[in-house]
This record gives structure tokens, C-alpha cells and sequence, in this order.
């Protein structure tokens, strides 16, 4: 068992712990933040989509969803709650997704983007264990459901699914005494399972309207991820990877070389050599499965930017100095930069104090990491593209609505 969160709400400073519990209270401090109007995700509600029997997880989720629309009606203009999503099976999330903002009329959503699946064999024969060994879902490679109904009813309702989902537990984050040691980069590691595998499976091929946000985990692993991929496709595409094919094995050179410099090792083993060279050359990867970008389409170097860049976004603590990467097109491949979005774990132990959070994001302008430009998009341009993306309106009827208008009608005229 692990160490889990412990002392992880505000205490000392209890207005900020109210703040966070209170939505009139929340708007009133707004200001005093230098946040015009948030976005809000659950904290409890990350508990409830992981919630292990179906009907009480649907059940809870449910009640989640109905309570948060009421309690935060009163200050639409300012703040509105998300949707918690159960990512079990596709049928329950479509069936909350329809309840939550087809009938409740909530305008975003957070989903879990990795569930963790009993292994049959040993639910079968242990039965007692089968709760602690486990594998994750990822909910595109290799999952055993096809998620893109969700993804296309998501697009319907004008919604851009938000992942969040823990990574603790995995790998080696499961020490039963250090928490700080099983916590340290475990929303990364959950964020880019799924960032990956949507772009493996095609995801953003099949959709290519679709937006999504992974929360919580900052921008290196993402920044990371998407040189990784672009090294990679150059060096394993469906034509670099064939330079690797056993098959092209020069079999007298390599022969010949084994002979000369392999020394008395290789001496002593001489009458074998021929059939160790021979079993080198043999191939036996089938053709369908050489190109492991095939699903995503991916053709020439512009594919990769346009599967994976336009189509994801990063919640990214204020004070976290890795998200000036983002927009270092000094660093990032294909001289991209990726979408940060600025967010604050508001309510628990990572900020000691709400008022701060938006200065310290703006030290990176001050240290001359972020242009103003750039902060402009941190703040402000990356956000209005995630949310209006699928629902233009997304922003009617609250404090932005002019600010956000403006930016589309910007963005639309310099795309033309």
C-alpha cells in the first residue's frame, strides 16, 4: 500500500481553505487573484470516477455533476464547475455526458484518463490480490473498448475533454512512506499515457476538431513527449525503419568481420559462425505492423505538428519555470510552440497563498523567459482556443464574453 496525500488542504490559512469550498466566496476574491473568471475542477471529484463499483461510481458522479451546476449557478459570470466523466466503459460516459451537459447544461468536463483494470488471470486464481495487480487502460492503444463514440459526443455537445488522473501507484510511486516521493511527477506520468496513445491510436487523425487539456502535470513532459515522437519518426518511419530490416544484413561482411576481429572468443566457435550470422539475417515482423505512426497518419514532418499540436493543452502550475519551454522555439522541434494554459491548484497544500499565484507566473516575463506575447497566450489565447474550439459560446454570458469574442474574430480573420 502506498503513502498517500496527508495534510494536503490549507489550515493555517483558513480563508484560502474556505475560498476554495465557498463559491460567493470565491468570486469575491477573485480580483484580489487577478483571475477574471476560472474554470474550476474538483478535487474530491478525482476520487469519484475511480470509484471501483460501477453503480455506486455512476451513482456519485451523478450527484457530483447535479450539486456543482446548483451551488455555482450564482456565479456564472465569474466561475463555473466542470463535469466529472466516469471513463469506464463508453456507455457510461456517454450516458453522464449526455445528463451533465445535454440536460444540466455544465459547458466543460473532466474525464479519467487511465483506468485501472483487473488482470483476469489473476482475479481468476487470486482473487485477494487482484485489487493491488492491475493494468492501465490507456483508453486508445490497446484498450478493450473503442472510446471514439465519447470523443464524437463530445464534439456534439461543444465540450473539450479535460484529463485528470493520478499516476501514484505505478511503477515505482508506490512507496508505503514517502509520499513526496510517490507524488513528484505521477500527473505527468497519467497525462502522458494518454497524450501519447491518443496520438498513436489516431485520435487526433479521426478528429481533427477535437481539443483536449491534461491537467495538473505542467508542460516538460509534454514538451518532452513531442520531441521524443518527431526523433523518433525520423529515425523509425515506415521507410527509416526498414534500414533495420534483418533481411539487409550483409552477411559475408559481417562474416569476414567476426573472423578478423573477434579475437579468440569468436576463434573458439568458429563452425558455428555461419549459423549465428545466418539467424541474424532472419525477419519475422509482419508487414502490417512495421509502421508504428500508421493510425496517425503521419506522411512527412508537418503531420506531426498538425496531429499533435493544435490538438493539446497543459494545465501548468503558475510558479512551475519549466512551462517557459512551451514557447522556446529554440528547443522545440519543428520550431513549434505547444499549448500551456495557466491554472493554480487553488484549495491545496502547492499554494500557500491564492492572491501570489498570478505574480508568480508573471516572473518569467521578469526574468526574460516569456515574452508578453507569449504570457498573453499562457493566460489568456491558449484558454479561449481549448474551450471555444467545439463551443464559440463558451464564454457568453460571463465577465470575458467581449475579451473572448474579439480573440476568435481576431483568430478567424488572420486564418484567412
Amino acid at each position: 500500500m502506498l503513502r498517500p496525500p496527508w495534510w494536503a488542504l490549507p489550515a493555517e490559512n483558513t480563508l484560502d481553505r474556505a475560498t476554495a469550498m465557498l463559491p460567493r466566496l470565491l468570486r469575491a476574491r477573485l480580483d484580489q487573484t487577478g483571475v477574471d473568471f476560472a474554470v474550476l475542477y474538483p478535487s474530491s471529484g478525482l476520487f469519484a470516477t475511480a470509484i471501483e463499483n460501477a453503480e455506486v461510481r455512476q451513482a456519485v458522479c451523478r450527484a457530483h455533476n447535479a450539486y456543482h451546476a446548483e451551488a455555482y449557478a450564482e456565479v456564472a459570470d465569474r466561475a463555473i464547475p466542470v463535469a466529472i466523466i466516469p471513463m469506464h466503459t463508453p456507455e457510461e460516459a456517454l450516458a453522464e455526458l449526455d445528463y451533465a451537459v445535454g440536460e444540466l447544461g455544465l459547458r466543460a468536463v473532466m474525464m479519467a484518463n487511465c483506468v485501472r483494470r483487473p488482470i483476469p488471470a489473476v482475479a481468476r486464481e487470486h482473487p485477494e490480490a487482484a485489487r493491488f495487480v492491475v493494468w492501465v487502460d490507456n483508453l486508445c492503444v490497446d484498450s478493450p473498448y473503442d472510446y471514439d463514440p465519447v470523443w464524437r459526443r463530445c464534439l456534439d455537445l461543444g465540450v473539450a475533454p479535460a484529463f485528470h488522473a493520478g499516476g501514484m501507484g505505478w511503477g515505482s510511486r508506490t512507496s508505503p512512506t514517502n509520499y513526496m516521493y510517490n507524488h513528484i511527477g505521477h500527473f505527468a506520468a497519467a497525462g502522458e499515457a494518454t497524450c501519447k496513445a491518443m496520438f498513436f491510436a489516431g485520435v487526433t487523425r479521426r478528429f481533427p476538431e477535437l481539443r483536449c487539456a491534461f491537467l495538473e502535470g505542467g508542460v516538460g513532459w509534454a514538451v518532452n513527449l513531442f520531441n521524443d515522437i518527431v526523433g523518433h519518426w525520423e529515425k523509425r518511419n515506415r521507410d527509416a525503419v526498414r534500414r533495420y530490416d534483418p533481411a539487409r544484413l550483409d552477411q559475408a561482411l559481417l562474416l569476414r568481420l567476426l573472423r578478423e576481429y573477434g579475437g579468440p572468443v569468436v576463434e573458439r566457435h568458429a563452425d558455428t559462425l555461419p549459423t549465428y550470422v545466418e539467424r541474424q539475417a532472419r525477419s519475422a515482423e509482419p508487414e502490417d505492423m512495421l509502421d508504428d505512426f500508421a493510425a496517425a497518419g503521419i506522411e512527412a514532418p508537418e503531420d506531426l505538428v498538425a496531429r499533435f499540436v493544435p490538438h493539446f493543452f497543459f494545465g501548468c502550475e503558475a510558479d512551475d519555470p519549466m512551462n517557459a519551454l512551451a514557447f522556446d522555439t529554440r528547443i522545440n522541434a519543428l520550431g513549434v510552440k505547444l499549448g500551456a494554459i495557466f491554472s493554480s491548484d487553488i484549495g491545496h497544500w502547492d499554494v500557500p497563498d491564492i492572491t501570489e499565484v498570478l505574480e508568480e507566473a508573471h516572473e518569467l516575463v521578469e526574468r526574460k523567459l516569456l515574452s508578453e506575447d507569449d504570457f498573453r497566450a499562457f493566460v489568456f489565447t491558449n484558454t479561449v482556443q481549448l474551450y471555444t474550439a467545439a463551443n464559440p459560446k463558451f464564454f457568453d454570458g460571463t465577465v470575458v464574453e467581449d475579451a473572448c469574442r474579439s480573440e476568435i474574430e481576431a483568430e478567424t480573420t488572420a486564418a484567412r
